[in-house]
């Protein structure tokens, strides 16, 4: 007898499983089973389909004509800090720019003195928030980088959270040391640089990824190379934030180091993107960031995708420059500024996500870890569609129900 049978599905998203990510015209392509069920035993899918025969259960979940999908991914997060900096939201608004607010006290620099100041415990329990906020929201698979302590102490603290965290909470992790994600005020950049190099010996322990900002007023493409250089010898694999704001050649670097995924891309050039589809690295979009910052220029994905390239979607959940933990915000904003279509968008933030961060999550295929949600909409694309709400009702890690939404309020 099987654990569990979800039963009354309207429709059932199936992403594809592959041991590659979905590259331009596959990531239109997205099957949608009507009148579906699916059948757990011991946390894993038995069969995820069509209704089929009767399957014996210990327990059953009734749909009640929801559509059900994979357990969403977000392969680019910064969910570990201390502080936060609403209070530099009215003065971007009034025009301050960033090195303004930098003198100031504010900007990154500010979450580093917050993450530095702040214990173990402290970053757990604000991270504890945002994880859970996560998974009521349909996401069970997230990364998590450090980045905001700059120094040993601080980035191996935010790694041990992190790890804490995919202990604690029902919910996958993949870890990554971005301790070169900006220079502390005062400091000599490739001194610097160096420091975090070293770091990596110890840093190996916690993470899965190192990552770097390669950006202009930060690190440079020949400076990223070493340190991705050296992080590959230690056998992690890599990432990058890249060509954000200025074309410096990140994405191309990302290429050449064989990085595992490529993340902001606003500004990555038309060579970048065109090498795209001769390469199994995972454009990360973060429209979520751009949206916040009140820019006009998104990252291309029409060109990235239409090129044959492999695209997925993250919040960048940070505390500076985009504070959600939603999502399907993200999916709606991909929808009006991305030109994604909801088939694209699905695969961008289950299977293509996944493999963003080497994860084999995403899909609902025999043998998987059933991590599945069950959503309060009509079909798939009415969930980028009707933007800014929670839609998840419930949601199934290892077969288990964690999150279930209350009932409607009575009058």
């Amino acid at each position: 007898m099987n654990d569990t049978v979800v039963k009354n599905i309207k429709s059932l998203i199936l992403p594809k499983k592959t041991d590659q990510p979905l590259k331009g015209q596959e990531m239109d392509e997205l099957e949608i089973i009507a009148d579906a069920m699916v059948v757990i035993d011991e946390g894993k899918i038995v069969y995820a389909g069509a209704v089929t025969e009767v399957y014996d259960a210990k327990e059953t979940i009734d749909a009640k004509g929801m559509i059900a999908s994979p357990a969403l991914v977000d392969p680019h997060t910064h969910v570990v800090h201390g502080g936060s900096r609403e209070h530099e939201m009215s003065l971007k608004r009034q025009g301050v720019d960033y090195l303004k607010i930098l003198e100031k006290g504010g900007g990154i620099l500010n979450t580093v003195e917050q993450t530095r100041n702040a214990s173990h415990e402290a970053l757990f329990d604000k991270a504890s928030k945002n994880i859970t906020r996560m998974i009521q929201h349909g996401v069970l698979t997230v990364e998590s980088k450090s980045g905001y302590g700059l120094d040993r102490e601080n980035e191996l603290k935010q790694l041990k959270v992190s790890r804490e965290i995919h202990e604690r909470f029902p919910i996958q992790m993949r870890h990554t040391y971005l301790g070169p994600h900006a220079v502390p005020k005062g400091r000599d950049n490739e001194e610097f640089l160096n420091e975090m190099i070293e770091l990596l010996d110890e840093a190996q322990d916690y993470a899965d990824f190192a990552d770097i900002f390669c950006e202009t007023g930060v690190f440079t493409v020949e400076q990223s190379r070493r340190y991705m250089e050296a992080a590959r010898k230690r056998g992690l694999k890599v990432k990058i934030h890249a060509d954000e704001i200025d074309p410096l050649g990140g994405l191309e670097l990302a290429m050449e180091q064989n990085a595992i995924s490529a993340d902001h891309l606003v500004a990555a050039s038309e060579t970048g993107k065109s090498m795209l589809k001769d390469s199994d690295i995972v454009a990360v979009l973060l429209p979520g960031t751009t949206f916040y910052l009140g820019k006009e220029k998104f990252a291309d994905a029409r060109g990235m995708l239409d090129n044959g390239g492999a695209v997925s979607l993250a919040t960048d959940y940070n505390p500076g420059s985009c504070v959600t933990d939603n999502l399907q915000m993200i999916m709606a904003i991909a929808a009006l500024k991305l030109k994604m279509t909801p088939n694209e968008i699905w695969n961008a933030v289950t299977v293509n996500a996944a493999h963003a961060i080497n994860a084999d999550k995403g899909t609902l295929t025999e043998g998987d870890e059933a991590n599945l949600v069950l959503w309060d909409a009509p079909n798939h694309e009415y969930i980028p569609y009707h933007y800014g709400v929670n839609h998840a009702h419930t949601v199934i890690a290892g077969g288990r129900t964690v999150y279930e939404r209350p009932g409607l309020l009575s009058y």
